[in-house]
Order: C-alpha cells, then sequence, then structure tokens
C-alpha cells in the first residue's frame, strides 16, 4: 500500500476508485465500504484510494480534551493495508482546511489530484464545512466533474447499527463482546512493557505493566478483563486489570496491568499487543491483599473458561 501524506504528491492512477471518511476503528460497516472498494477497483482495471484525515476532526473542531479513539494512526493504516487498499493518503486536518467548503474540497482535492472514475460512500456520509455535503450533491458533482458516485446502505448486526460512536459507548461501558462484534476483531492496543514497583509478583500474580504511547488512544473503564498478549508470534491468555490499586493505597495514576496465564519469562521493554475478549468485573477496593488475592484466584478461574471458548 502507498501512502501520501500530502495529496498533492499522489500520483494519480487510471480508474481511480476513491472513498473518504475518517474510519476510526476501521469497523464491520467500514469494511464493507473497502471491500466494494477494493473489488470495483479490480472490475474497472483501476486502484483504490482511501483518503482519510489526521488528526482526527474532532480532535480540531472539538474543545473537548476527553476525547479518545478506537485507533491509533499506525492501527488504522494497519487494518487498511489487511483489507488490501493499494492508495492511502492522509490529508492534515486542520482549522484552515475546516473551513473549505464541500464543493471546493472535491474540485479542488479530490478531482485536481485524484480524478476519481468511482466515489463510494457510506450512506450517512457528509463532507465539507459544517458537513453541508452529502450524497445528492456528490451525485451532482459527479455529472459536471465525470465521477460515478455508488451508496452503500447502513449496516446492522443484530439490529444494531455499527458506528464507531456506538463502539467508543460500549468500550467506555465495558461491553467489550458488543463491541467487538461490531468492530469485527478484538478490541487492543499496542505498547511496551515497562517496570512497575513488583506488587504483582509478590501476590504470585507478576504482571506486564503497558504504557499506550498514544494519548488520544481510549481506554476501556476500570476492571478486570479475559485478554490475550501477543507477541513474537505467539498469544497467550491474560488477565488484564485497569485502575489505580484502590486496595493497595498507592494513589497511583491509573495503570493496566496484565498476567500471562501459564507463561514463565521476562518481557520488559517488549512491544506487546493486548487483545480484548470479555469484561469480568469492575474495580473495587478490598479489605487487605489477602481478600484481594482470593478474589485474583476466582478472576483466573472465570478467565480461563472464557478463553477457552475462543477457537
Amino acid at each position: 500500500m502507498k501512502i501520501y501524506y500530502d495529496i498533492e504528491n499522489f500520483q494519480k492512477v487510471p480508474n481511480a476508485v476513491v472513498t473518504i471518511g475518517t474510519f476510526d476503528g476501521v469497523h464491520l460497516g467500514h469494511q464493507v465500504i473497502l471491500k466494494n472498494l477494493v473489488n470495483k477497483a479490480k472490475e474497472v482495471d483501476g486502484e483504490s484510494v482511501v483518503v482519510t484525515f489526521y488528526p482526527h476532526p474532532r480532535q480540531v473542531l472539538s474543545h473537548d480534551s476527553s476525547i479518545r479513539f478506537i485507533s491509533t494512526q499506525e492501527e488504522k493504516i494497519s487494518h487498511l493495508e489487511a483489507l488490501g487498499i493499494d492508495n492511502l493518503i492522509i490529508i492534515n486536518f486542520t482549522k484552515e482546511f475546516a473551513s473549505t467548503s464541500s464543493e471546493d474540497f472535491i474540485k479542488n482535492y479530490i478531482v485536481k489530484n485524484i480524478q476519481p472514475a468511482v466515489l463510494i460512500i457510506g450512506y450517512d456520509h457528509h463532507f465539507g464545512n459544517n458537513r453541508q455535503g452529502d450524497f445528492d450533491m456528490l451525485y451532482e458533482l459527479g455529472n459536471i466533474y465525470n465521477f460515478k458516485v455508488d451508496k452503500i446502505q447502513e449496516q446492522d448486526i443484530e439490529n444494531v447499527a455499527i458506528s464507531s460512536t456506538k463502539i467508543r459507548h460500549f468500550l467506555e461501558n465495558g461491553d467489550i463482546k458488543k463491541a467487538n462484534k461490531l468492530l469485527g476483531y478484538h478490541f487492543s492496543y499496542t505498547g511496551k512493557v515497562i517496570h512497575g514497583q513488583g506488587v504483582g509478583h509478590k501476590m504470585g500474580y507478576p504482571t506486564a505493566n503497558i504504557e499506550v504511547e498514544d494519548e488520544f488512544k481510549l481506554i476501556e473503564k476500570p476492571g478486570v478483563y479475559a485478554t490475550f498478549v501477543d507477541f513474537d508470534g505467539k498469544s497467550y491468555p491474560a488477565m488484564t486489570y485497569i485502575g489505580n490499586r484502590p486496595t493497595l493505597h498507592d494513589n497511583r495514576p491509573q495503570s493496566i496491568e496484565s498476567y500471562l496465564i501459564n507463561f514463565d519469562g521476562n518481557l520488559y521493554d517488549k512491544e506487546i499487543k493486548l487483545r480484548f475478549v470479555d469484561f469480568v468485573r469492575d474495580d473495587k477496593k478490598f479489605d487487605d491483599t489477602d481478600a484481594l488475592k482470593r478474589q485474583i484466584s476466582i478472576d483466573e478461574k472465570k478467565i480461563i473458561n472464557i478463553l477457552n471458548q475462543i477457537v
């Protein structure tokens, strides 16, 4: 997959089939659009082109500093490449760019630099200043600038419409299974294993403390989760804790700690991928560390049972 960080550097290809969007999470709804994009490009003997934005428009236009996202830039790129996209254009989203009118965006960015043969969009796609552009406008512009427009209808699973907003809501509330169902894969993050205080090791549950490098990556609510830890080409069942360890009274900031079940090895400074399968219980304060250890033993058995059911 060729990646362009400036649309003006894009090397035009014949019969470009284009889609535009933020694609946070590259969920199943996005995947339908992207698979249609790839298939249409093959059908017309052209190449698929995805146009996306960085930073996410909400980071630039919203005054809410607490906004977090399903996927990092690197994760999004990895998902798009895995789906067979030929070309990725990442537009630097600024307040100045946000003021571009819908028609000027199509004319001066998409048509001028890409010359699409086909534009494929989702049923609710809006674009340009104040999101004024929609399918009807694209259809009219297609007649003017000689490209076709295909619209992909709303996708749902078990009568739940798929959207990044809905997935974020599920993750923030610990509904991991619902989020994963709409994503089409296990929600995850990648990070480096850093040194902790060794408390887990003293309790018989040595944990890998994970540092998530992207500050805008969504972290689920505090609690205990059934997870897999991937590194060095292997996957290990794990019990993961998110929280500030209230039982230990150490007033530390929120940490992410994974105990790899039946694993004996050194993970320090390794880059690992943490995949979330299910939420097990909320974080809580116990009377003492003995009570905490008893609960961890119960959690471990429950997690083993959950993960053994994953094919």
